[in-house]
C-alpha cells in the first residue's frame, strides 16, 4: 500500500499501523489466488456477451412501457438472455419481484399443491422462508402448510448434504414434489454448496424419483463458478437482481429460471393464471437490467475477492473464519465468527461507517420483519439493500456471526473491513 493511503486510513478512520501490518500481510497471501478468480470472470463475461450477441440486443430494448406492458420487447427479450446464461428453457425476470425471498416464494407457490412434500436438503432453509413453508411458530397466514403443502427436513452432515437419508427419504416418501437446495451460506455456518454438490444431488434425485423438482435457491451464487446449478441438471433456479446478477445497477427485481412448465407455473403466481408473464410493464428499468447482467462476472469477482481479503485478515487478527481465504467459492457470503456480541455489532457498525451511503449512520440490532431473531445490518449502499454493494448483517444470537458480502469494487471491501476491524480493536 502506497505511504499516501497508509496516512489517509490513519488520519481519517483511525487505522492504526498494526492493522495496516496485518493489511500488507493479508494482501501478499491473496494475490495468488485471484487468477482463479479471474479466470472464472473471463469465461462468464464471454457467455454473457454470446447471450447479448445471440438474441441481438438493441436501444430498442430498453424500452419503457406502461399499462399492461402488452409486448414490451425488452422485457421479453430479457427472459431470453437470462434462459441462454443459464443454459434453460425459459426464465422470468421482473421488476416486480421486490426481492430474492419473494421470487423464491413464487417458484414454491407456483409448482407445489395440496399434499405435496416439498424436501429441504441443506437443513434449516434461510430465515425469510420460514413464513412461506409455515414453519416459524408463528400464525403463518397464507403460508404453503395453509395450504396443506408439507415440509421435511434433512440436516446436513458434516456441512454436506447426506445423500444416503435424502435418496432413503425420496423412495419412503412419493409425495415429495420438490427438492430444495439452497446454495449459499445463508445464517449457517458452512461453505457454500459448490455445483458440483448440487450435481451429485440432483443425480441421485432424478435416479429414485421422476417427477420431483430439483429447485435451487441461487441467491449469491450466480457467476461465482463457470457453471450454474441448471448446467447440472437442476429443473428449476430463483434469485434476486440486487444481488450478483443485477451487477450493482439493477434498481430492484428478481428471476426464475429452469424448465418451461415450471416457470410457467411461477409466472402465474406472480401475476395469475392466464396471464403470466404475458402482462407487467417496466418502468423503465430495462437498461439497467441489461447493463446490470452486462457488469455482473466483474462486479462478482469484485465481490470475491473482497471475501477473500476479508477472511485472511480477520483470521490473522485471531477471529475464525469460513471460507479460509483458500478455499474455493460458490457465493460471496463471508462468514466471521466473534463469539461476542459488541465485537458482532461493532464490526457491523465499522462496515456501515465505510459505506459511501449513510456512512453517519449507527446500524443497530432492530426486529425485521421475516426474521425470528433481531437483525443488524449495515447497508450504505446506493440501492436500498443491495447486497451485491458492500453490507455485512448478522441475526443477534450465539455464537455471533457476522455475515459480510458485496463490494462493488475490492478497492472499497479492501477499505470497509479495515475500519470494521479498527473499530473492534478499538474496543
Amino acid at each position: 500500500m502506497i505511504s499516501l493511503t497508509k496516512e489517509a486510513l490513519k488520519k481519517i478512520y483511525g487505522v492504526n499501523e498494526d492493522i495496516l501490518n496485518l493489511y500488507e500481510k493479508a494482501i501478499i497471501d491473496v494475490t495468488k489466488e485471484f487468477n482463479y478468480y479471474d479466470d472464472i470472470r473471463e469465461f462468464n463475461q464471454l457467455k454473457v456477451l454470446d447471450a447479448l450477441q445471440k438474441e441481438r440486443i438493441s436501444e430498442a430494448h430498453f424500452t419503457n412501457s406502461s399499462g399492461y406492458g402488452y409486448g414490451d420487447i425488452g422485457r421479453d427479450s430479457l427472459d431470453k438472455v437470462y434462459a441462454r446464461v443459464f443454459n434453460t428453457e425459459s426464465a422470468l425476470v421482473r421488476p416486480h419481484f421486490v426481492n430474492g425471498t419473494h421470487a423464491i416464494g413464487a417458484a414454491l407457490f407456483g409448482n407445489l399443491r395440496p399434499g405435496d412434500t416439498l424436501l429441504s436438503v441443506c437443513g434449516t432453509p434461510y430465515d425469510t422462508l420460514h413464513n412461506i413453508i409455515g414453519i416459524s411458530g408463528k400464525e403463518n397466514i397464507g403460508s404453503l402448510k395453509e395450504y396443506g403443502v408439507n415440509y421435511k427436513q434433512i440436516d446436513l452432515k458434516d456441512g454436506k448434504i447426506d445423500c444416503v437419508l435424502v435418496e432413503e427419504t425420496l423412495k419412503s416418501d412419493s409425495s415429495i414434489k420438490m427438492v430444495h437446495i439452497q446454495r449459499s451460506t445463508g445464517y449457517g455456518w458452512r461453505k457454500a454448496m459448490t455445483v458440483l454438490e448440487i450435481s451429485d444431488v440432483v443425480t441421485k434425485v432424478k435416479a429414485i424419483s421422476g417427477k420431483a423438482i430439483c429447485f435451487v435457491d441461487n441467491c449469491y451464487g450466480e457467476f461465482v463458478e463457470t457453471l450454474e446449478p441448471t448446467d447440472v441438471g437442476a429443473d428449476l433456479i430463483a434469485g434476486s437482481l440486487i444481488k450478483n446478477i443485477g451487477g450493482g445497477i439493477a434498481p430492484t427485481g428478481g428471476y426464475i429460471a429452469g424448465k418451461a412448465e415450471y416457470v410457467e407455473q411461477a409466472a402465474f403466481r406472480l401475476t395469475i393464471p392466464g396471464i403470466g408473464g404475458e402482462c407487467g410493464s417496466t418502468f423503465g428499468v430495462m437498461r439497467s437490467f441489461y447493463q446490470g447482467l452486462f457488469l455482473a462476472p466483474h462486479v462478482t469477482m469484485e465481490a470475491v475477492k473482497g471475501a477473500v481479503f476479508c477472511s485472511r485478515i480477520m483470521e490473522l487478527a485471531g477471529f475464525e473464519v469460513l471460507p479460509k481465504y483458500t478455499d474455493k467459492r460458490s457465493d460471496i457470503i463471508q462468514a466471521i465468527k466473534f463469539n461476542d456480541k459488541e465485537k458482532l455489532i461493532n464490526f457491523c457498525k465499522g462496515i456501515q461507517h465505510g459505506s459511501p451511503i449513510d456512512s453517519f449512520l449507527e446500524c443497530e440490532p432492530w426486529d425485521m420483519p421475516g426474521y425470528t431473531d433481531q437483525v443488524i445490518m449495515a447497508a450504505g449502499a446506493f440501492i436500498q439493500g443491495a447486497s451485491i454493494e458492500l453490507s455485512a448483517d448478522a441475526p443477534i444470537r450465539e455464537p455471533y456471526i457476522a455475515y459480510l458480502q458485496g463490494g462493488l469494487t475490492f478497492d472499497h471491501v479492501k477499505i470497509g473491513v479495515l475500519i470494521a476491524l479498527a473499530k473492534i480493536l478499538k474496543q
